[in-house]
């Protein structure tokens, strides 16, 4: 995948990692606009390749009561108004056939959530909108098995894909980061580590996800070291009130310090 390819990203020729970050969810246009500038200034300040991310709604929830979204159009002109605003990229999940046409009016990168990674008609359905496309490695498949999904996007005449890891089942509530997949799947695609959902600890028992926040720099450390492409955070200026994962976010006021420690990494990855 040719990082140019998406509108409006910016720092490409800088050598380092790019970046997908933001609310899991948007709750509403305040909350989207101000970690948005947050994190312009941040990526601009250490020329990171930035593409903002909010999910316009969530669709697999563990529970019927849990919050799904404001209301799908409402949260997608949101997006268009972070995009427009600060002119950056934006990315958000889509989950059926028809999402894909609908969210491809509004945003610059389509993500496939994990769960529904060998869903074929979804893959190809984002394929064919000639957007970029994340697919999100599912947490029981093998690195080796992406090349499939990457290949559905590529029969499509679509070479703007990339790859996700999100952390492999491990245990029954928890998950874990098999560094040697990153190499592996960096042979298919542009590989990226979502660094906050391979720290979340699904709860089956009570329907609330939990998670690992504090161990968010040592993975994202760790990937870094590896050579991945890009990086992937979810990050909320009050995690602890936030309406979706907020018990795995990144807290907004930890970024730009993690982000300099990353670049750190980078550089000092570069000069081998």
């Amino acid at each position: 995948m040719n990082l140019q390819h998406i509108p409006q990203i910016k720092h490409t020729e800088s050598g380092n990692f790019f970046l997908l970050a933001g609310p899991c969810a948007i709750e509403g246009e305040e909350m989207a606009l101000r970690i948005a500038e947050k994190l312009v200034g941040i990526t601009d300040n250490l020329q990171i390749p930035y593409v903002f991310k909010g999910s316009f709604k969530k669709a697999n929830r563990s529970r019927i009561d849990s919050f799904s979204g404001i209301g799908d159009e409402k949260a997608l002109k949101i997006l268009r108004k972070v995009s427009e605003t600060f002119h950056i990229p934006t990315v958000t999940d889509i989950h059926t056939n028809e999402d894909a046409d609908m969210a491809a009016q509004y945003v610059d990168v389509l993500q496939i959530p994990a769960f529904l990674v060998r869903q074929t008609d979804l893959v190809v359905a984002a394929a064919n909108t000639g957007k970029t496309v994340n697919l999100k490695k599912g947490q029981f498949m093998s690195p080796e098995s992406m090349k499939h999904a990457v290949q559905k996007v590529l029969d499509c005449n679509n070479e703007n894909v990339m790859v996700t890891d999100r952390g492999t089942m491990f245990g029954y509530q928890d998950m874990i980061v098999d560094f040697r997949g990153i190499p592996t799947m960096q042979q298919y695609a542009s590989t990226v580590l979502d660094v906050t959902h391979s720290l979340q600890q699904p709860n089956q028992t009570a329907g609330v996800t939990g998670g690992r926040p504090d161990m968010i720099e040592t993975v994202a450390k760790a990937g870094i070291a590896v050579g991945v492409d890009g990086i992937f955070i979810e990050t909320h200026f009050d995690p602890a009130n936030a309406k979706s994962d907020g018990a795995n976010m990144l807290h907004l006021d930890y970024f730009e310090g993690l982000m300099n420690k990353l670049v750190a990494i980078r550089k000092t990855v570069n000069s081998f």
